[in-house]
């Protein structure tokens, strides 16, 4: 039994204790064995424990892996548990829009955007979503070579500029595009590398690099930021809805705010669908039961016409499928809060200034939480017939307050753009293992070939 934030079964609450990890460096504590592969170091530490003590540098962490736990980390973030203060490479692309800002801060902004991401807002948008794909479909011919995560990073970078820009140039895709490929490369480096510890004042190369990629993105958004100031008629497009949104007291957005949230925005429609849909191509391809399914639940719903926003209840299975990707590779891979004074998790103390860790790579792979883990199975999802999977066993898009706003807007669209592609083709997946790649979100570490096969 299923929910897009994660389905809820209770159970007895179990009793956690921290137990000390693997032995780290004096200053660097763990950051070495972290920084070299992030997803097999906190593997590690499961291994240890459901709550596993280490050292990020000269910092104390907590390692949970337990779903109860889990729970508390994201449901308690701003009253126990703060944001951490993110990397200069994080900041300097995201600024500080409501993924990263804070309290009072945060919860205006929330109130701000959150408007242009309900439901009725992501129905306007399902549209340009089917459309779009629609125009990729018609490109593509049997037999032809393709590299999937080019042809899906496109495709969803001109759903991103239509939905929330309202404009279709093709320079602010490209541009936009390069500037995120660098500054996702440069976060992901920084964050597991020395780099995380060093003051914001110390030059390095690769914050050069995102330097530069940020003041593509501020002028590119800029741009089209006073296009629609200019142009002072009504659109549909997110940017309109955040330019017109007011807070309680009757003050907008900043243009430095308005900056933030459309990058925030850009990144959540953009960059993180990417890289579920590469995924679930590679995923379908390795395995041709489900892919037999999902063509039959397509058949049965869609028959010979496009997808539209009240299919998406329908097409169960797809989703389900959009889902169990994402349980296998979740884009965002992990969750981190600090705690304040008074905190506690699982009945544990966390001293004020600890740093507490998640990993929904861990434990949406824990075969505690679901069986045979490592099988691409889409029925555990079934809202009738699936498994019964622990509340925060799953929680690719977060929790809590600070869920991803962008959830709906998110599973939508893959759901529609698979939907759109899978009717008429099938993509044979060169041969071979693809490996998860931790960076701002979780990429494959190689080319994503495939021969289109018209079905």
């Amino acid at each position: 039994m299923s929910t897009e934030t994660g389905p809820a079964v209770v159970a007895e609450p179990r009793s956690h204790r921290i137990v000390p990890g693997p032995k780290g460096l004096p200053f660097l504590g763990n950051l070495p064995q972290f920084g070299k592969n992030p997803l097999a170091f906190f593997e590690r530490l499961r291994s240890h424990g459901d709550m596993v003590g280490w050292r990020f540098g000269p910092n104390s962490c907590v390692y949970i892996a337990d779903p109860d736990c889990i729970g508390e980390l994201l449901t308690e973030t701003e009253r126990s548990f703060d944001q951490p203060a993110l990397g200069i490479a994080f900041r300097t692309v995201m600024g500080n829009g409501v993924v990263v800002a804070r309290g009072t801060d945060w919860r205006r902004k929330r109130s701000l955007v959150q408007p242009s991401v309900r439901p009725k807002q992501v129905r306007s948008y399902a549209a340009t979503m089917a459309g779009s794909t629609v125009e990729l479909a018609d490109t593509w011919s049997g037999g032809e070579r393709i590299d999937v995560k080019r042809e899906m990073a496109a495709l969803t970078q001109r759903i991103a500029v239509r939905t929330i820009f309202g404009v279709d140039t093709a320079a602010d895709a490209e541009a936009m595009g390069r500037a995120m490929d660098v500054a996702q490369q440069e976060i992901g480096k920084e964050f597991a590398g020395i780099g995380a510890l060093l003051p914001d004042w110390v030059p390095t190369p690769g914050r050069a690099r995102i330097k530069k990629a940020a003041a593509v993105i501020d002028a590119e958004v800029g741009r089209v930021v006073a296009r629609h100031r200019d142009g002072g008629d009504e659109r549909p497009d997110l940017l309109s809805r955040l330019l017109a949104a007011v807070d309680e007291t009757g003050v907008r957005l900043t243009d430095q705010e308005i900056r933030d949230e459309t990058v925030t925005l850009y990144i959540g429609g953009h960059e993180t669908t990417s890289s579920t849909l590469v995924w679930a191509w590679y995923l379908l391809s390795r395995n041709p039961r489900v892919r037999a399914a999902l063509t039959e639940e397509l058949e049965r719903v869609l028959g010979d016409r496009e997808p539209e926003f009240d299919d998406y209840a329908r097409l169960t299975y797809t989703q389900s499928v959009v889902k169990e990707t994402l349980r296998l590779y979740p884009t965002i891979w992990l969750v981190t809060g600090v705690a304040k004074e008074g905190a506690h998790i699982g009945g544990v103390a966390m001293p004020e200034g600890t740093r507490v860790w998640t990993s929904q790579w861990v434990t949406q792979r824990d075969a505690r939480w679901f069986p045979e883990p490592e099988e691409f199975r889409p029925e555990r999802w079934d809202p009738e017939k699936g498994d019964d999977i622990a509340e925060y066993a799953w929680f690719p898009f977060g929790g809590g307050p600070r869920v991803c706003l962008g959830t709906r807007f998110a599973m939508v669209e893959a759901v529609l753009i698979l939907a759109v592609l899978a009717r008429r083709f099938e993509l044979d997946v060169d041969p071979g293992v693809i490996g998860p790649v931790p960076s701002l979100t979780l990429q494959p570490d190689r080319e994503v070939m495939a021969t289109v096969r018209t079905r």
